[in-house]
């Protein structure tokens, strides 16, 4: 595996957190991975062989099901890491890891991971108060699917997809949202109509526009602002270099 030449930046937001010394010896162990659009990168039960900490790259947790439907309880950008379990010594993955957005992401072996973050007190820290941050995300997301209403969660999740893409533009269909989101493709699609109607957003061949976030900030439920205190206040606001928009993949 390709090793990660310099220390500083990673484009992460959790191993740029880290003190030098501590990022010097995370990069010697580490190295650069490419992440397309529709990869798994684990399954529930599978044993979890590496361990990635996304920079441009944006993965959905996916919860199981017995049927073809599916649900995301949770996303992991440029602001954390997937495969926090290994951390608790549990080496397989509850949920399924899909690449919703294809980029980069700095990568290690779990076994790695697991030796480092023992050894390395400041990575052992900062991952430690993110598996909390992540378990409220997955715990609000699971009360947002149950409680609010469909626009307020679409507008929800084009935020927090937003905030990982670095970009206002990002590639997107009903298709995929009414997959992530949990209900019909007609429902998506009525439901977006409203927002482009709001003139919130524009929706042309596939590529969504965040025309007025503030409008999109206002007509999300409240957990958009409830998940972004809540990393604020344990891991502090994330600041990584702007990047090129993500792309996703067409379900």
């Amino acid at each position: 595996m390709p090793k990660l030449l310099r220390p500083v930046p990673f484009g992460n937001a959790l191993l740029d957190s880290l003190p030098r010394a501590a990022r010097e010896v995370v990069a010697k162990a580490c190295g650069p991975a490419r992440l397309e659009s529709g990869d798994i990168l684990c399954k529930p039960s599978d044993r979890i062989q590496r361990v990635y900490f996304p920079t441009t790259a944006c993965i959905s947790l996916i919860a199981p099901s017995d049927g073809n439907e599916t649900l995301e309880v949770g996303m992991v950008g440029n602001e954390g890491m997937f495969g926090i379990t290994v951390l608790l010594d549990v080496k397989t993955s509850p949920l399924t890891g899909l690449v919703q957005g294809a980029g980069h992401a700095v990568q290690m072996s779990a076994t790695r991971f697991s030796r480092l973050a023992k050894d390395v007190a400041p990575l052992r820290k900062i991952v430690h108060r993110y598996l909390y941050v992540l378990t409220a995300q997955i715990a609000q997301t699971a009360a947002c699917n149950r409680f609010h209403s469909l626009d307020s969660r679409l507008a929800r999740w084009l935020l927090m997809t937003r905030d990982r893409a670095q970009s206002d533009t990002f590639r997107l269909t009903h298709k995929a949202l009414a997959s992530m989101l949990g209900v019909r493709r007609a429902g998506v699609t009525e439901a977006a109509g409203r927002l482009q109607a709001k003139k919130q957003i524009r929706y042309h061949h596939g590529e969504l526009t965040v025309v007025d976030r503030h409008g999109l900030e206002n007509g999300a439920c409240f957990c958009y602002k409830a998940l972004s205190d809540i990393y604020e206040r344990h891991l502090g606001k994330p600041r990584t270099p702007s990047v090129q928009p993500m792309t996703h993949r067409v379900f």
